[in-house]
């Protein structure tokens, strides 16, 4: 499993002077990874990869994960990268303040996405598993939602909805990801070997700030996945005009919308979420022990009822400090009796981006962390091992090995995630194509040549 998360990028400057251009500040941001490497497209000492995106987004894709918590610890730990080219940007910048913020639309309605990566069989045919596994995706939003103001809007008024990117996706299944949107990618890029594996690119979930909410985000999708590739029996629950009632469900967090089934009669949200959950416990029972342990997906699991329940009842006391869209909700209708009850508000459109603001210290999350109102999922000190090194058990380990070794060795090499090249004096490549590879002879013969050739460091 990976993550692709893209920040929000803006500087305050001090008075009287000029507000930076998203790209000008996007420079100054990376500056110092230019200058260390002559590139703003790197992989970390971690194994992961820290780039400029389009439209001047950071972006932080984690090396590869093979359980829920280890993903998370480094999804984490990409949030500590940036910000520390945030606040180095600030001291090239006097007077300014520079706010990175891990959400997915920003003031002007351009959105920015959060890609889940899951690997899938080759035996397994796309669209199908597509298909399959979309009216799951269409009302995930409803457990694991991160919330958002909508603005007004012709004759809509402003509005809460329980996922940013509801209203950004235009198709269901598409080898696009930016002109078209889809919620799922079918883009034959595996990193690994295409005879075996295809990557399931996921492209519909919001920037989850809360740790409860990211685990019952990837794991109860890691739930799905597992259960159709085994050929669990699920319900038959294709909706119809998904896009259409994606929309709709971002507006009632009742979960009671009826939506179109493809094979006549209706459902809800509630109802299909319901009943995968319940498949998803029957799993549980016979789900072999591998990657992420049984143990972690029965809390997700756990979560999942919860959360389920607390719509159902209305009562949303028992996951008001796990779910985004609860946590985030119940602080601005705090704010939104004192200020008339108006959704369109700046200072709850204030509050609502704040949210996202990744500093700690300063964004309202960690206030409401360091206040106890928000739970956790792992500690610091998994996302401080996270950002220090490569996790063990994947083909990251090797990565993050060969990374070492150059930086050690001051040697001129090029890496992506299947390949390890040494570039001098003669170029020696390997390509690693098992994710779930830690050890290779190859490695050790381009670590012996590295070494053997290595540069002498400069004085």
């Amino acid at each position: 499993m990976g993550v692709e998360t893209e920040y929000g990028l803006i500087a305050a400057p001090p008075p009287r002077q000029r507000q930076l251009a998203p790209d000008e500040l996007a420079r100054v941001l990376f500056s110092p990874v230019v200058r260390e490497y002559s590139s703003s497209n790197i992989f970390l000492d971690n194994a992961s990869r820290l780039y400029l995106d389009v439209g001047s987004h950071p972006e932080v894709a984690t090396a590869e994960c093979d359980s829920l918590s280890q993903l998370l610890a480094y999804e984490r730990a990409g949030d500590e990268v940036v910000d520390e080219l945030a606040q180095t940007a600030e001291h090239a910048l006097p007077g300014s303040r520079v706010y990175l913020f891990k959400n997915n639309v920003d003031s002007a309605g351009n959105s920015y996405g959060c890609h889940e990566n899951y690997l899938v069989g080759r035996n397994i045919v796309l669209r199908e598993l597509g298909r399959a596994i979309l009216p799951f995706l269409i009302t995930r939003q409803l457990i694991c939602g991160a919330g958002m103001i909508a603005p007004a809007k012709g004759d809509q008024p402003a509005q809460f909805l329980l996922s940013q990117r509801a209203d950004q996706v235009w198709e269901s299944v598409s080898s696009a990801t930016t002109r078209s949107r889809p919620i799922i990618n079918t883009r034959d890029e595996p990193h690994g070997d295409s005879k075996r594996f295809r990557r399931m690119h996921v492209i519909i979930g919001d920037s989850n700030m809360a740790e409860p909410s990211f685990a019952l985000k990837v794991g109860s999708m890691l739930l799905m996945v597992e259960m159709i590739e085994a050929g669990f029996d699920l319900p038959d629950l294709e909706i119809d005009e998904p896009i259409v009632q994606l929309r709709r469900i971002a507006r009632d967090e009742t979960g009671r919308v009826e939506l179109p089934l493809s094979r006549g009669g209706t459902t809800t949200p509630l109802a299909v979420q319901t009943a995968l959950y319940e498949c998803a416990g029957k799993w549980l029972d016979s789900r072999p022990e591998k990657g992420t342990s049984n143990a972690e997906l029965r809390r997700v699991h756990q979560l999942w009822g919860d959360v389920l329940a607390a719509i159902d009842s209305g009562d949303f006391s028992k996951v008001n400090r796990d779910v985004d869209w609860v946590i985030k909700k119940q602080l601005l209708e705090r704010y939104r009796d004192r200020l008339g009850g108006d959704w369109a508000h700046p200072k709850l459109a204030q509050i609502d981006l704040t949210y996202h603001d990744i500093r700690v210290g300063r964004g309202v999350y960690d206030h409401l962390v360091q206040r106890g109102l928000v739970n956790r999922w792992i500690d610091d000190i998994d996302i401080a091992r996270a950002k220090r090194m490569a996790p063990a058990t994947t083909r990251a380990a090797m990565r993050g090995r060969f990374l070492a070794q150059a930086r050690a060795s001051n040697a001129n090499i090029t890496v992506d995630w299947t390949r390890m090249k040494v570039n001098r004096p003669e170029p020696h490549t390997e390509e690693f194509l098992d994710p779930f590879e830690t050890n290779d002879n190859r490695l050790e013969a381009l670590i012996d040549y590295m070494v053997n050739n290595a540069d002498t460091p400069p004085e």
